[in-house]
């Protein structure tokens, strides 16, 4: 029985990093990381496009596909690039609470 009080995106991230040492010849993970960073971001990009795809035409059922394996990929860019899902979700902590806007301006440089 899986532990539910991980979330399934820190399980992945773990499993992702784990399979990082395995051999690019049998786990795919693996063959991603090798050829980091440009592989994995290539991918993370062509995951989002086939999401955009889905969204646009209405098909809940493929989005929802697509949508799983972007965020696959996107753990992978944040192994590649040494970024933890912790880091992720404390900066979206952070952010709870402002407006879009209003946290959107705080960024940008004057």
């Amino acid at each position: 029985m899986t532990d539910n009080s991980t979330h399934i995106l820190d399980r992945l991230a773990e499993v992702i990093a784990q399979r990082a040492s395995d051999s690019a010849e049998t786990s795919y993970t693996a063959h991603l990381l090798e050829n980091a960073p440009e592989m994995p971001a290539r991918k993370l990009v062509e995951e989002a496009t086939e999401a955009l795809i889905e969204a646009i035409s209405g098909n809940g059922e493929k989005l929802a596909e697509e949508s799983a394996d972007l965020l696959y990929h996107l753990l992978v860019v944040w192994q590649a690039a040494g970024i933890t899902p912790r880091q992720v979700w404390d900066i979206l902590q952070a952010r709870q609470g402002l407006s879009g806007h209003a946290e959107k301006a705080s960024r940008i440089d004057t």
